[in-house]
């Protein structure tokens, strides 16, 4: 359901809970208000949609807030960030798609203790040619996935012509290109294309891999659909919005629920996560999206455990997230790159979900504070074996 919630607000939604979260240090110390500066070393691994984001915060958290903390994210896709999370090779994951009950038990099962996951951006996935003549050509539903099952060939197709009267299309033949990795980002997608269009949710359905018709091009990750989009004459593929604008691609109008051909810039981004209600598990899609929205739009999603870290680790995955969702300048960047913040209350929410990490160790205690846990008879259980099997890198599992 929409709400009337302004955008303006939604925009200026960033640090209602610096003064919550603040140590009250003017220096720039720990987010989650721990006064000494951290120490850590972080890895983490899945989705390519939030790279160019996730980058751009933990240099500037490593430069400007923990100088001591250092994040590693590996964007290898959804499916491949979910399995190392749940194989515990990794400290957090992210995908596009959020763990089902059948992934959390497998990751309460291995661990011993339940995962925790959590909303952190919304972006919009976005149609990309390397035409610029292309710029702004309307699409609908019906369209896009008649052109992925090669109903459609070419660009002045009639179905086409009809949504653009007034441009003069290429008669080029189209060369779709899609992920071949098992990405969130083709979950945004498919889950679209199946909500929208009744014969695509029965010929092809959705997921983060498909079974794609025969002569489509495929690429690794956001870039490699850029890249493949970029490489082939006639190519259209989706995509991050963020990648499209790195790889300076044109990008097509789409119509929503509502008939409207919607751009996909940054309001129509936050006018699209506004149609989002989010339950207390935080499991939802973004479907239906009408008015000034952009109907491909979908969320990124952090998975940690609520035991099993070290006492240092704990509190810097809590202090990275917590000033990520909080800073004023990390949530300008991610508007720059075409990222739609949470607003407030979602980001009260997801600040307290997020502080569950480790909460059956101790959470975010500090060193001393974990070692006490570690020695704890009455949780041993939930702290030294899992404190012990954190230390063995979960190379048991």
């Amino acid at each position: 359901m929409r709400n009337g919630r302004s955008k303006l607000a939604v925009l200026a939604a960033i640090p209602l809970l610096a003064a919550a979260c603040s140590n009250g240090d003017e220096g720039g110390g720990s987010a989650a208000g721990t006064e000494a500066e951290l120490s850590a070393s972080l890895t983490g691994a899945g989705a390519s949609f939030p790279d160019p984001l996730f980058q751009d915060w933990i240099y500037s958290y490593g430069s400007d807030v923990q100088p001591g903390v250092e994040i590693n994210y590996q964007s290898v896709g959804s499916g491949a960030g979910i399995e190392q999370f749940l194989e515990q090779t990794v400290d957090f994951g992210s995908s596009e798609e959020y763990l089902g009950d059948e992934d959390l038990a497998t990751a309460a099962e291995a661990r011993g203790c339940e995962a925790v996951q959590f909303p952190v951006v919304f972006g919009s996935v976005v149609i990309a040619f390397d035409n610029p003549e292309l710029d702004g050509l309307v699409l609908d539903a019906q369209t896009i996935a008649d052109i992925y099952s090669t109903k459609i060939t070419t660009f002045d197709d009639p179905a086409i012509a009809e949504l653009n009267p007034d441009m003069d299309l290429p008669g080029d033949e189209i060369v779709p290109v899609h992920r071949s990795d098992s990405s969130g980002t083709t979950a945004v997608f498919t889950h679209y294309l199946s909500t929208e269009v009744e014969s695509w949710a029965d010929e092809y359905g959705e997921g983060k891999e498909l079974d794609w018709e025969s002569g489509l091009v495929g690429g690794q990750q956001n870039d490699g659909v850029a890249q493949g989009i970029a490489q082939n004459p006639g190519g259209m593929g989706y995509l991050n919005q963020s990648f499209a604008q790195e790889a300076g691609l044109s990008v097509a109008t789409v119509v929503n629920e509502d008939g409207n051909p919607i751009e996909p810039t940054l309001e129509a981004t936050i006018a699209a996560s506004e149609e989002a209600e989010v339950p207390d598990d935080f499991q939802f899609a973004i479907d239906d999206i009408g008015g000034e929205g952009y109907p491909i739009a979908g969320t990124n999603w952090i998975f940690t455990y609520t035991c099993g870290y070290e006492g240092a680790t704990a509190d810097a995955i809590i202090d990275f997230w917590t000033w990520a969702l909080t800073d004023e300048g990390a949530q300008d960047v991610a508007g720059e790159l075409g990222y739609a913040p949470l607003g407030d209350e979602l980001t009260e929410r997801v600040i307290a979900e997020l502080e569950r990490t480790n909460s059956e160790n101790g959470g975010g205690d500090t060193e001393e504070g974990a070692e006490d846990d570690a020695t704890d008879g009455d949780d041993a259980e939930a702290g030294t074996e899992a404190d012990a099997e954190a230390e063995e890198g979960s190379e048991e599992e």
